[in-house]
């Protein structure tokens, strides 16, 4: 029975993205990660017309940029902006513990990246989860497929697209036709 609830949940067609909804708009946030903004100050993940809007209301206006969420002021430096991450982790924001990771893949602190994630995946983190898939096959920890299949289904189910893929190629290279 758990089995089946748990397959009712991986192939039900999510009801968003694993980016959800702009918080401003309400719009769905687009797959491209280009096209959307991830806010140091709050980690909200804003669509670019609600911030082009913001810019434009507040350069007319002559004000100092702000989040268009929070209204905090746009750090000035990346330095500045880092620090408002270290914030963010520190209160357990999924988000901000996932990109910290992020950057510690990127930098080469496998050990690290991997605690990250695996605390950002806990807190329900969907991106997290399918990079965690992803670790479970690279160099820095240990290759364990049935834990890459798990973190994969866990995004799967939290509406990830490309984990879905990665999990119908699985089945297809394992002959589930």
């Amino acid at each position: 029975r758990v089995a089946e609830l748990r397959d009712d949940l991986l192939f039900r067609q999510p009801e968003i993205g694993n980016f959800g909804d702009c918080p401003i708009c309400s719009l769905p946030l687009a797959l491209d990660a280009s096209k959307h903004v991830i806010m140091s100050c709050c980690s909200k993940v804003i669509c670019d017309g609600c911030c082009y809007a913001n810019e434009i209301r507040e350069r007319n206006a002559k004000l100092r940029l702000t989040c268009p969420f929070c209204r905090h002021y746009v750090p000035a430096t990346r330095a500045k902006a880092l620090a408002n991450e270290v914030k963010r982790v520190e209160v357990n924001d999924p988000g901000a513990i996932r990109r910290l990771g992020l950057r510690c893949h990127v930098k080469g602190y496998h050990r690290s990246a991997f605690e990250y994630l695996t605390k950002a995946a806990g807190l329900g983190d969907a991106v997290a989860h399918y990079h965690l898939s992803l670790k479970y096959s690279e160099e820095g920890v240990e290759k364990d497929a049935q834990k890459k299949i798990y973190h994969l289904v866990e995004a799967a189910i939290r509406g990830h697209p490309t984990a879905r893929f990665n999990l119908g190629s699985i089945e297809w290279n394992n002959g589930s036709k």
